[in-house]
């Protein structure tokens, strides 16, 4: 076969070039840049409370609740789900009870799209609850 036979036939297969040098390309990982969003807001008694953020591509989500009171100790309710008409459904295991701290208490790895994180009362509040809490995604 004449080395033209052979290129075309290599390239056929995937080859990414045909010649003498036998480097490997490499790749550098794109790293995608984090953004953080910070909401705020008050959960009734009972109730829950959501916002909703853009994930702009496949990436870790971490969430924490960094505020929330009276009482300073109150245990929430955090979840990250997919928005609805006025609902946040959470997602299959994206859901946890925490009191307010300054390490994500909710972190996963989710795809491009329109989330919502929701603070809600998991049956301990006797009166409404202000908190914040920072969302952290690519």
């Amino acid at each position: 076969m004449t080395m033209i036979r052979i290129c075309a036939v290599v390239l056929v297969f995937g080859a990414t070039a045909c010649t003498k040098n036998s480097t490997t390309p490499t790749t550098t990982p794109v790293t995608a840049t984090r953004t953080t969003d910070t909401f705020s807001g008050t959960v009734q008694v009972g109730g829950r409370d959501f916002r909703g953020f853009t994930v702009s591509q496949t990436g870790q989500v971490d969430v924490t609740l960094t505020a929330a009171g009276p009482p300073s100790t109150i245990v929430m309710g955090l979840a990250v789900g997919m928005p609805g008409d006025a609902t946040c459904a959470p997602l299959a295991g994206a859901s946890t009870s925490a009191q307010a701290g300054t390490a994500a208490q909710l972190s996963g790895t989710t795809s491009a799209g329109t989330l919502c994180v929701q603070v809600y009362d998991i049956g301990n509040q006797t009166a409404p609850v202000s908190y914040t809490v920072t969302v952290t995604h690519p």
